[in-house]
């Protein structure tokens, strides 16, 4: 199983902030979207850096709610790894938990094209093993 293969279930929407947006700003985006994590770009195609909700709790209890009057760019990670489509999401995973991160943004051909979440790789890996399970509980009932 490759990354595009997740992609096909999950889509390539992404959100992006701004570098100079603030992290109220960014609060308010993981909230209304759900998320975990945002990219941080200017043109929602090159990559400054990402935010991610543990990054905005470490901040806040290191600095108090001043920080949610900063930039992102304050608080971002700025050494962003990433994947592309055609990955391994096996080895994906491995990376992920290794790193100790849980968005990876996609590129192609150098540009942002999409983000997987450890969530992700593994509702497409828990979809795998119930199409496996369930194609052998009708072999077995042959």
């Amino acid at each position: 199983m490759r990354v595009k293969d997740v992609l096909q279930r999950k889509g390539g929407d992404v959100v992006t902030i701004g570098p100079d947006e603030t992290v109220r700003t960014l609060v308010e985006l993981l909230r209304d979207h759900r998320i975990g994590a945002v990219v941080v770009s200017d043109d929602g195609s090159g990559i400054h850096g990402i935010v991610s909700e543990r990054d905005v709790v470490r901040q806040l209890a290191d600095s108090g709610h001043e920080v949610l009057d900063q930039n992102v760019a304050t608080i971002m990670t700025s050494e962003v790894h990433t994947c592309e489509p055609g990955d391994d999401i096996a080895e994906l995973a491995e990376r992920m938990t290794e790193l100790r991160i849980r968005h990876l943004p996609v590129l192609v051909d150098g540009q942002l094209s999409a983000i997987v979440s450890i969530g992700d790789v593994v509702r497409h890996r828990i979809s795998q093993l119930t199409d496996e399970r369930d194609q052998l509980e009708a072999y077995v009932q042959q």
